[in-house]
């Protein structure tokens, strides 16, 4: 009878495949919905996030629906704004994910989500640490590491070719971040921009950076315009670096 029970046990193990007997590392949401200027991106960065979470053992809700920010967020390691502001969510929605972040949820935001109209939603331009001004016409320029000791920064050079849009921040809440990319302003124009709209350097220029808001992480990019952006390997590995950071608080070299 042992043997029997043996050999079932057996013939069901391999029967089963590996994945079902492991138990993912941590569940990412990710919200991306199409607008004007970002749409391109969708199934692309949906396939490297599929590849990312196969790779990296966690599972991924991808998703252009509001409505999961009803349900229970606890059950995220973090959320990821995917070019999606928090503009989209209604009022309940936005209270939900408050009270997830008050409860030690955690934040990925980026690109356009960081883009919020001024005084929509105060506290999610607070999470986000700086709001939006303006942006150039997308440039190649070059990206520098702020932090080589943070996870979005190691499969990065010191020095990295990059084409975007450099986004024109302030800091009207005085929210401390700590960057973790900047852009020289050297190695492209920060004035050119559209006819009628006035474009200015900003000195020092961070284009990505992390902070804690509320009890949780938040991780911030302001890169990723293009949907060739989602294909390229060192942004994957920039943006995986966040995903990890965020939902594991792991990785940081101090």
């Amino acid at each position: 009878m042992t043997r029997l029970i043996r050999a079932l046990l057996l013939l069901l193990a391999l029967a089963c495949p590996a994945s079902a007997w492991a138990e993912a590392q941590y569940r990412l949401l990710v919200l991306a919905i199409p607008n004007k200027y970002h749409y391109e991106y969708i199934p692309i960065a949906r396939d490297s996030l599929e590849h990312l979470a196969r790779l990296h053992d966690f599972d991924l809700t991808y998703t252009n629906d509001p409505k999961v920010f009803e349900g229970d967020l606890q059950r995220y390691a973090a959320v990821m704004f995917l070019n999606t502001p928090g503009e989209e969510l209604n009022p309940a929605q936005r209270q939900n994910f408050e009270s997830y972040m008050r409860g030690g949820g955690n934040a990925i935001v980026v690109h356009r989500a960081l883009i919020m109209p001024p005084g929509n939603w105060p506290w999610y331009e607070k999470l986000v640490g700086r709001s939006f001004v303006n942006h150039p016409m997308l440039q190649t320029g070059v990206v520098t590491a702020a932090d080589p000791g943070f996870p979005a920064t190691f499969g990065l050079p010191s020095r990295w070719i990059w084409s975007d849009e450099y986004y024109v921040l302030t800091n009207p809440h005085g929210i401390r971040i700590e960057p973790v990319l900047r852009v020289d302003e050297t190695s492209y124009d920060p004035t050119r921009i559209w006819p009628g709209q006035v474009a200015k350097p900003m000195g020092d220029h961070p284009v990505a950076w992390y902070h804690r808001f509320e009890k949780g992480r938040v991780f911030v990019t302001t890169l990723g315009h293009s949907g060739e952006a989602y294909r390229e390997p060192q942004y994957l590995a920039h943006l995986m670096g966040g995903i990890y950071w965020a939902a594991t608080g792991l990785g940081q070299q101090r």
